[in-house]
C-alpha cells in the first residue's frame, strides 16, 4: 500500500517495513538506501531530502552519479601491474594530457566527436607525444569496455596510436664502434661494447654486477634493471618478461671484460660494474655518462648517435649474421616479434649475402 504525500512517496512492504522514495531534480525517481521500521521514519527521511532540495544542497546519490573519464582512470592506474618508470609515465600523462579535458566528463559522455577535437588541438608538434597520450586513452576507455561502463570504445581515429620514427637510425659502423669505445673514458668503455656487441639496455647494463658474469661460459646474466624516478634509483626486472636471459659475450669482447673485472670493481661479487664516479655503492646517472658520451661519438664522426642507438647497432649486427627471428627476440629481450623485426629490415647489407650465396650455389651446380 503506497501513501502518497505532497513531496515523495512512501508505501508499506509485505514484510512489514517502510519504503520512501522521491522525484528529484534529475526527473528521476530516487529510493531510499534502505528500509525504514516506521513510516513516520519514512517520512523523515523524505523530508530531510526535500529540504537539501530547497536550499539547493541536493546531489545525486553516489549509486545513481555516473562514474566520470577520471575516477575509471585513477581506478585502472592503481590496479595496473607496472613497471615504476611506466607508472611514473602513465601518471604525467594523465595529469598532463587526459584529465584537464576528460577528467570530469562522465564515462558515456567521452564521445568520438570529443576525442577528435582534442587530438587535433594537440597539433603535431610532438607527434609521438600526442601517439602515446592517444594510445593511453584507448587503452583505458578499453578497459571501461570490458567492464560494460560503456558499451563501445570511441576512439576511432585510424593511426593516431602510432608513431613514426622521427629519423631513422643510422647504425654505428665497426670502424666507427671502435672509435667510440676508444674515445671513452676506461671506466666506461666496457658499457659501450656491451651495449653494442650484447644489445643491453643502458638500465640493464648499469645494475650489471661482477656474480652476473659468467666468465667460464662466456655469458652475461640479465635478471635486473635500475630506472630513476623522480631522482630515485629503483631497482626492478628487465623492462619485459623476456628481458631475464642469458646473453653470450662475443669471444673477441672477453679479454676487454677480464680486464675490467680485475681492475674496476669493488664490493666483491655484488660489485656494479659500472658504477657512479662518487660512490662504488650507488648507480651510476645517465647524466654522468652522457657528459663523456657526447664528446667520444663526435670523436668518433657520430655527433647523432645515441647511448640507446648502440643496442640497435648491436641488433642489426646480430640479424646480420643470419640470426632468425625468434633468436632476436631471445637475444635482445623482447617480448613481441615487431621490435627485432625492425632490426632483420635494418640489416639492409644481409640481402648482399644472400645474393652472392645463392650465385655461389648457382655455380656449384652447373646452373
Amino acid at each position: 500500500m503506497a501513501r502518497r504525500r505532497g513531496f515523495g512517496a512512501i508505501r508499506k512492504l509485505p514484510s512489514g517495513r517502510w519504503q520512501a522514495s522521491y522525484l528529484g531534480p534529475d526527473t528521476i525517481r530516487h529510493k531510499a538506501p534502505s528500509t525504514f521500521e516506521t513510516a513516520e521514519d519514512a517520512e523523515a527521511w523524505l523530508t530531510d531530502r526535500r529540504r537539501e532540495i530547497n536550499n539547493e544542497e541536493w546531489t545525486l546519490p553516489t549509486s545513481k552519479r555516473p562514474i566520470t573519464f577520471g575516477e575509471h582512470a585513477e581506478r585502472w592506474l592503481t590496479n595496473r601491474n607496472l613497471k615504476p618508470r611506466t607508472r611514473y609515465h602513465y601518471r604525467k600523462m594523465l595529469d598532463s594530457k587526459l584529465l584537464p579535458t576528460f577528467g570530469n566528463v562522465p564515462l558515456k559522455r567521452v564521445t568520438a566527436d570529443l576525442i577528435d577535437d582534442w587530438y587535433y588541438r594537440m597539433g603535431d608538434a610532438a607527434p609521438t607525444s600526442r601517439a602515446h597520450a592517444y594510445g593511453l586513452l584507448r587503452t583505458i576507455l578499453g578497459d571501461a569496455v570490458q567492464r560494460r561502463l560503456i558499451n563501445f570504445n570511441p576512439c576511432h581515429i585510424r593511426g593516431a596510436g602510432n608513431t613514426k620514427r622521427v629519423k631513422r637510425i643510422e647504425p654505428a659502423t665497426l670502424p666507427q664502434l671502435e672509435a667510440l669505445a676508444m674515445a671513452m673514458p676506461e671506466r666506461y668503455r666496457l658499457m659501450v661494447l656491451l651495449a653494442a656487441w650484447c644489445g643491453l639496455r643502458f638500465g640493464e647494463i648499469t645494475e650489471l654486477r661482477r656474480h652476473d658474469v659468467d666468465l667460464t661460459n662466456g655469458v652475461v646474466k640479465v635478471r635486473r634493471a635500475v630506472v630513476r624516478v623522480d631522482g630515485e634509483f629503483i631497482i626492478g626486472t628487465p623492462k619485459s618478461d623476456a628481458g631475464t636471459r642469458d646473453v653470450n659475450i662475443p669471444p673477441h669482447l672477453l679479454p676487454a671484460v677480464k680486464a675490467h673485472l680485475a681492475i674496476t670493481i669493488t664490493g666483491g661479487r655484488n660489485g656494479l660494474l659500472f658504477p657512479a664516479a662518487g660512490d662504488p655503492t650507488k648507480h651510476l646517472a645517465p647524466a654522468t655518462l652522457y657528459k663523456v658520451f657526447y664528446k667520444a661519438r663526435e670523436e668518433a664522426g657520430r655527433p647523432d648517435l645515441r647511448f640507446h642507438d648502440l643496442r640497435h647497432t648491436g641488433a642489426v649486427l646480430a640479424a646480420s649474421t643470419g640470426a632468425t627471428l625468434a633468436e632476436l627476440m631471445a637475444r635482445l629481450g623482447h617480448s613481441t616479434a615487431g621490435a627485432a623485426l625492425r632490426y632483420q629490415h635494418a640489416a639492409k647489407d644481409r640481402d648482399k649475402v644472400i645474393a652472392e650465396a645463392l650465385s655461389k650455389l648457382a655455380t656449384a651446380t652447373n646452373l
